[in-house]
């Protein structure tokens, strides 16, 4: 896929659910692009639907309407057998509460996306070993979570994304647990994957100065785009 090339194609997309009689819109017919290699913020206030969209393009949910193609899938369309293989292949995720197995180290925890992909353990062991010298923890293999701050967390969890070297990176306020400090280090280090390893990243995020190292944000209210900063043109 050449370079400036959407790799997300969201169209018409609406996404409701219903409480007895009573349906409950929250995203309403948005359509945006995502061009390959950009680092995308997703903004707006609480049940705005921001979270709601990453999840969709992320293949954790399917929308009402619509279609969504992520490269050249329609995953829109897929089942959740399907959508289960998909995302293990292409999907990297990053949770703001890291989300790891407290029992296991941080080798183990960021070798377990490759446990589900038919490779030799020699060949996890080399993507685990360059995903954690990315995230400059190969001093901490041996750490469980415990010991580690949660700056050190959010790396092994960043580690864990990038091993399967997916098309896509999300991320769900990544930074909404550290302290401005870790914070700041973490959304250089995702700016790196972006700048130098050419990844896509979507990241919903409250805070304005997370936005601000992205390469555009997109701002959403009451299910809609509302402000779309150097929007590619929809095709």
């Amino acid at each position: 896929m050449a370079a400036d090339e959407e790799i997300v194609r969201v169209r018409n997309v609406h996404k409701y659910f219903t409480r007895g009689s009573e349906r409950v819109d929250v995203l309403q017919d948005l359509s945006l692009n995502v061009p390959e290699g950009e680092f995308l913020a997703l903004m707006g206030p609480s049940g705005s639907g921001k979270t709601t969209l990453l999840n969709l393009i992320a293949g954790l949910d399917v929308p009402s309407e619509g279609e969504i193609w992520v490269g050249n899938d329609r995953i829109s369309a897929m089942s959740e057998s399907q959508l289960a293989t998909w995302r293990t292949r292409n999907v990297g995720f990053i949770f703001q509460f890291y989300h790891l197995l407290p029992v296991l180290t941080a080798y183990e925890n960021v070798e377990l996306p490759l446990l589900l992909l038919p490779l030799s353990s020699a060949d996890r062991k080399q993507r685990v070993m360059t995903a954690l010298e990315l995230v400059e923890l190969s001093s901490r293999l041996h750490h469980r979570p415990g010991q580690l701050s949660g700056g050190q967390q959010q790396r092994v969890g960043i580690a864990r994304a990038i091993v399967t070297d997916p098309t896509l990176i999300v991320a769900d306020e990544p930074t909404g647990d550290l302290d401005s400090r870790s914070a700041d280090e973490i959304l250089k280090l995702l700016a790196t994957l972006q700048h130098e390893l050419q990844k896509t990243i979507i990241m919903v995020t409250h805070d304005p100065k997370a936005a601000e190292r992205a390469s555009r944000t997109l701002h959403l209210e009451k299910g809609r785009l509302v402000v779309d900063t150097r929007a590619p043109q929809l095709k």
